[in-house]
């Protein structure tokens, strides 16, 4: 996969595109750990969603550029 994807002419990089998806995958993650209620044995869930965004960005991140 290219590094860049050119969008209305300008280049950006292809992470870019990435990390929004994971956040949105991030998003539909939380809303399914929340309703079955594990935020109740997670000691700060703020950090936890923002880690778990950390880790699907990483992981899209990692499937792409390898």
């Amino acid at each position: 996969m290219h590094r860049e994807i050119a969008l209305i002419g300008a280049y950006i990089p292809a992470l870019v595109p990435l990390c929004i998806g994971g956040a949105a995958l991030t998003w539909l993650i939380d809303r399914l750990l929340a309703r079955v209620g594990l935020y109740r044995f997670v000691w700060h869930p703020a950090l936890f969603r923002a880690s778990l965004l950390a880790c699907i960005c990483g992981v899209l991140g990692l499937a792409v550029y390898r």
